[in-house]
């Protein structure tokens, strides 16, 4: 009994060198913050963590949606790999399981002794900076009656996996291993009143709300009344979560645990807007990345290419628990650890509508396949065609107001099969070199770059029909013809070859 007793006892006491895990994942936004270049507004406790530890400036998401993005994430795989890269599937009566060896990175910290949580890191608020159960509606029965944080996994999952919503819970000096959900970009969303709420508890909260037309926009979106609000709306939804991320660190802080607390900051995809969420241009996969905590550099910038699936292995290596051979993101803080000379992202089926994307970015250039080139880059989406802002571009679209540059962009009937981008003298993605001929070499070289990476992640056959309709029957029947008729419109244009 004394040498287990004993054993105990180590066991604590090196539970309680390890550090504690956080990491703060934030819906639908990009790197709007002043460390990386926003100067519209400010975000000190952002900030603050770039000054303390490392800014990663090209960061990017293998999945420009929630739901693939978070299982890639809590998995350290490709979503494609795992067959989780269709957004919200598995949801019908076919589902979809985990590779046997692949187990989610909370279980992993579990077993090694941690206390996992999920949820806002704060104890009195919750995914949107509010008392929980306040407002109206499903978001606040969501809060009301569940106080765990977005998951969103495309797979089967035990909730096990999850001690609870807080660290409070957890043992005397026992580690935690904690994912802060917050809302992020979604704050602004909603019908008018909901915006209108939205726009009064910016001035309560922060003084004032962001003035529209000092926004500064894309050049493929016009400077409609409507965009510029809705940007300045966003950036207000950035000053929110910067607000949160303050707070937090102030509890860490307050508790004694700031110091010996891996903090790791990321977005799970960019902005939603009609070129950014969902699709793999910069506004939608490219991320912030800031990394803070013990051992961690302060101040430095990296420029090399990372991805999000990385923040598994990373975490998993800070809490001494190892690295899976199984898992494909790399510890990018190990001290042998070899640069990317390239990152990889995918967009499969985005709730109803059908879609395959893949790209690869290298140092200098942007590869994308379209499988789809002869549908509109705007396909039919409700989630998508219920925003205000595509319903505006559309309107805009429809009466002619549009620029060339727009027009093409973002209404062109169909689309380039492969799209190649300088991304030094093109920030935009607006000018497609794949019909270059002085780029005719590189577009080879990306070509097959990007052939070798479906290979070696064993990128999956097209979805079949079986799970197409499986993943469809939770969207019928909810009073939605936009739904069904879209559905209709995807099994046509699949029948026609499109």
């Amino acid at each position: 009994m004394r040498p287990l007793l004993c054993l105990l006892f180590a066991l604590t006491a090196i539970a309680a060198d390890r550090p504690n895990i956080l990491w703060f994942i934030v819906d639908d936004m990009s790197a709007n913050f002043g460390s990386y270049g926003e100067t519209t507004i400010a975000t000190p406790h952002v900030d603050r963590l770039t000054k303390e530890g490392i800014r990663f400036s090209r960061a990017y998401v293998t999945a420009p949606v929630c739901s693939p993005c978070r299982s890639a994430l809590v998995t350290g795989m490709y979503q494609t790999t795992i067959g989780a890269h269709h957004h919200r599937s598995g949801r019908g009566e076919l589902k979809i399981n985990l590779p046997k060896e692949v187990t989610p990175t909370p279980k992993l910290f579990q077993q090694g002794g941690y206390y996992t949580c999920i949820g806002s890191g704060l104890p009195d608020l919750d995914f949107r900076g509010l008392p929980f159960g306040a407002g109206k509606g499903k978001k606040a029965k969501a809060g009301a009656g569940n106080r765990l944080g977005k998951t969103d996994y495309n797979f089967e999952w035990d909730k096990a996996i999850y001690d609870s919503h807080d660290w409070a819970g957890r043992k005397p000096g026992q580690p935690f291993f904690m994912q802060v959900q917050l809302h992020g970009g979604k704050l602004r969303e909603g019908a008018e009143a909901a915006r209108e709420q939205f726009r009064q508890r910016v001035v309560r909260e922060l003084g004032a709300g962001t003035d529209p037309s000092k926004v500064a926009l894309p050049p493929y979106y016009p400077r409609d009344p409507v965009l510029l609000q809705d940007w300045a709306d966003y950036l207000d939804s950035v000053r929110l979560t910067d607000l949160h991320v303050g707070r937090v660190l102030a509890r860490l802080e307050k508790e004694g645990q700031l110091a010996n607390t891996l903090i790791v900051f990321m977005t799970d995809h960019g902005i939603s807007h009609a070129r950014g969420k969902q699709f793999l241009y910069e506004e939608g996969a490219h991320v912030p990345l800031i990394i803070r905590g013990p051992g961690v550099p302060a101040g430095l910038v990296r420029p090399d290419l990372v991805e999000h699936i990385d923040l598994a292995a990373l975490s998993l290596a800070a809490a001494g628990l190892g690295v899976p051979s199984w898992m494909q993101g790399k510890d990018i803080l190990a001290p042998n650890y070899a640069q990317r000379d390239e990152a990889f992202s995918a967009r499969d089926r985005c709730d109803e509508t059908t879609e395959k994307l893949r790209s690869l970015r290298t140092d200098k250039f942007i590869y994308i396949r379209n499988y789809h080139p002869q549908r509109p880059h705007l396909q039919p989406c409700a989630y998508k065609d219920g925003k205000q802002i595509v319903q505006q571009l559309r309107a805009l679209h429809a009466a002619g107001k549009l620029s060339e540059l727009s027009e093409k962009l973002l209404f062109s009937p169909t689309r380039p099969r492969e799209e190649l981008y300088e991304l030094s003298a093109d920030r935009w993605q607006v000018r497609n070199l794949a019909d270059d001929p002085a780029y005719a070499a590189v577009l080879a070289e990306h070509r097959q770059r990007l052939d070798a990476k479906l290979v070696a992640t064993r990128d999956p056959a097209p979805e079949s029909m079986a799970m197409y309709d499986s993943d469809m029957k939770p969207y019928l029947g909810k009073g939605n013809p936009e739904v069904e008729r879209n559905i209709a419109q995807m099994k046509r244009w699949a029948a026609e070859g499109k």
